[in-house]
């Protein structure tokens, strides 16, 4: 299937899905947002990463920070935090540039990494991206935690590639339908910065139908 332009998703949103598909409904198609310590840092770490010349070269690699891609078959856009492209006669050839080159995408997260696989998911949406605009193949990418100062390698096996693509197609069936899901409210609403917006507890007692039933019943 090839989506038209104008239906393109956010290839941000997929790491809020694959966290909580509430979060994500919330988010871009309620147009919901709320800030928090934690989102405010986050922003203020990939400000700092992008915060550099888009092209620079290191040696024999070639380094593109900010770049805009896109999937017609996915029906996703958005940018690469940092994209090496590593000298490599097996490479691609790349405009304005000698030679051959393999591309290794990089994405950088302030915290430390997680037990759920949001971040991998969406290094790995990036990457089916890639592959679609420069006709190649990408084995690995990386992601940079800010606490560790380390980068976590990942292999984007087909495991993860077809996770990847489904929840694609799930995202754009709840868009189509301008469906939210119900909260399934877990430990980690604690961290979310909707969380007075969804109102997990609230809806762990009871629905929002019940709920302003009872409230219509209790006014004067």
């Amino acid at each position: 299937m090839i989506y038209p332009e104008e239906d393109y998703l956010q290839l941000s949103g997929l790491q809020h899905f694959a966290f909580c598909r509430r979060q994500w409904a919330l988010i871009h198609l309620e147009n919901q947002w709320k800030d928090n310590l934690r989102t405010v840092e986050g922003n203020l770490f990939h400000h700092r990463a992008h915060d550099s010349k888009q092209r620079e070269r290191r040696g024999d690699i070639l380094i593109l920070r900010d770049l805009p891609i896109c999937s017609a078959s996915l029906g996703i856009s958005g940018k690469c935090d940092v994209v090496e492209f590593h000298a490599d006669p097996a490479g691609i050839a790349l405009s304005g540039e000698a030679g051959h080159w393999l591309p290794f995408p990089i994405e950088y997260k302030k915290g430390a990494p997680k037990a759920h696989q949001a971040d991998e998911l969406q290094l790995c949406a990036q990457t089916l991206c890639l592959e679609e605009m420069l006709c190649c193949t990408i084995t690995e990418g990386a992601l940079f935690y800010g606490e560790t100062h380390r980068r976590s390698v990942v292999s984007f096996t087909d495991e993860l590639r077809t996770t990847v693509r489904t929840m694609l197609a799930e995202m754009h069936q709840l868009y189509n339908r301008g469906h939210t899901p119900r909260v399934k409210p877990t430990k980690s609403c604690n961290a979310c910065s909707l969380q007075e917006i969804c109102l997990p507890i609230l809806m762990r007692k009871q629905t929002v139908k019940a709920y302003l039933h009872q409230a219509m019943e209790d006014r004067p």
